[in-house]
């Protein structure tokens, strides 16, 4: 059979560990004798990000707005255990926060739901999607150990040479302060982001802070939204039937768990990171979970939104068998496969998108899974399938089908 032709490069960032050996077979056993794979490669492995003093970060990024279309394998954010494991010139940032400062925009994150994957909580018959601001707060802060008594201050210096002071903190002991930030003009993207999700996907939308204890800071992310949503969005929204709400972000806790899904849950930036993984985790597994970065200026990076499986990857050194979900991944490239063939105008490239993921759930749906869904599932007499396995076992599906 003829390769399917690529006449645009996609962004590939490769990543660390587990995720990085599923990368390698996902390509040569689902990508590569099906597609003329065209892709500008970057290495956002650890190894390479520190020999490049993370610059190879920075690129990747530069060439996602060259092209438009990216997918990212999960990569590592070093901790002081990193710091040691891998002879690191320093503690390097997250690459994810990294990339998601220079393309802006709000990630959207779905599960990916599967018959036989029953949800935990047993309300939810929908999917939830989490709308993640990707710029600032704390993945571009500021930090700062503190030795000893004294006086810690925020201060901002104008244009004009003015001074804004405030006082943090007065330290009568050693201590620890945080600096974070948030450009109105990216929240205001995050907004636009949100509501035109919301009326593409014909779902309401939630969005919620701590504005009643952070009167500026979150109250900022409440006014913009607001602000936006009745001078652009409000007459769509009636037209649509959708509903747009503010509410905080305990009180919409609540509301989640209660609900029966269907809905966009807008969250800042932290918030998305840490309630993107709870709905992932209730709805059967991090690794059953889609993420694409959408960016105002129509960029799209796609990834995996669970880490690099590390207790997996040391297994695999060892040469034991393991048995890893690469469910996520396989997504992140049918997400980057389809929206390339959409922007180039490639019907063929769209269509293998579509037929990989079907083959991926039928598969599963079929009894053919991996332990973390075994697990769980309700499906009779399931096989339990190794890493590569599985993968071979997609494979075989789509060939039939």
């Amino acid at each position: 059979m003829e390769k399917i032709k690529m006449t645009t490069p996609l962004v590939e960032m490769d990543g660390d560990e587990m995720t990085r050996i599923l990368w390698k077979m996902i390509k040569e056993e689902l990508l590569l004798p099906y597609i003329d794979l065209n892709t500008e490669y970057y290495d956002l492995g650890l190894v390479h990000r520190n020999e490049t003093d993370d610059q190879v970060t920075v690129d990747s990024a530069l060439a996602t707005k060259k092209y438009g279309v990216a997918v990212k394998c999960a990569t590592i954010t070093p901790n002081a255990a990193r710091m040691s494991e891998y002879h690191l010139k320093e503690m390097w940032k997250s690459p994810n926060g990294t990339i998601r400062a220079i393309l802006d925009g709000t990630v959207f994150r779905a599960p990916i739901v599967v018959k036989g994957i029953e949800p935990t909580v047993r309300t939810w018959k929908k999917p939830i999607t989490i709308a993640r601001h990707a710029y600032g707060d704390v993945y571009k802060a500021t930090e700062m150990k503190i030795p000893g008594p004294g006086k810690a201050e925020l201060v901002f210096t104008s244009a004009d040479g003015t001074e804004m002071r405030e006082t943090i903190q007065e330290f009568d002991g050693p201590g620890i302060i945080q600096g974070m930030h948030n450009i109105n003009k990216s929240i205001e993207s995050f907004a636009r982001s949100c509501f035109n999700y919301a009326l593409d996907t014909k779902q309401d939308i939630w969005f919620a802070t701590k504005d009643t204890i952070s009167k500026k800071y979150d109250h900022t992310f409440k006014d913009i939204f607001q602000e936006i949503y009745d001078k652009e969005y409000d007459g769509k929204f009636r037209a649509a039937g959708i509903e747009y709400f503010y509410t905080l972000i305990d009180d919409a806790v609540a509301r989640v768990i209660r609900s029966e899904g269907g809905y966009i849950w807008a969250c800042k930036n932290y918030d998305g990171d840490v309630m993107s993984d709870m709905v992932a985790t209730a709805f059967g597994s991090l690794a059953m979970m889609t993420s694409v970065l959408v960016s105002p200026d129509g960029y799209y990076e796609y990834e995996a939104a669970h880490g690099t499986v590390q207790r997996h990857y040391y297994k695999h050194l060892k040469g034991e068998e393991t048995s890893t979900n690469s469910v996520a991944t396989i997504f992140a490239w049918t997400g980057a496969l389809r929206k390339r063939g959409e922007l180039d105008g490639n019907q063929e490239l769209e269509a293998f998108a579509d037929r990989l993921e079907k083959a991926t759930i039928s598969t599963i749906e079929s009894g053919k899974m991996t332990k973390d869904l075994a697990l769980i599932t309700t499906l009779p007499d399931v096989t339990v399938q190794s890493s590569e396995a599985f993968i071979k076992a997609i494979r075989a599906t789509m060939d039939a089908m």
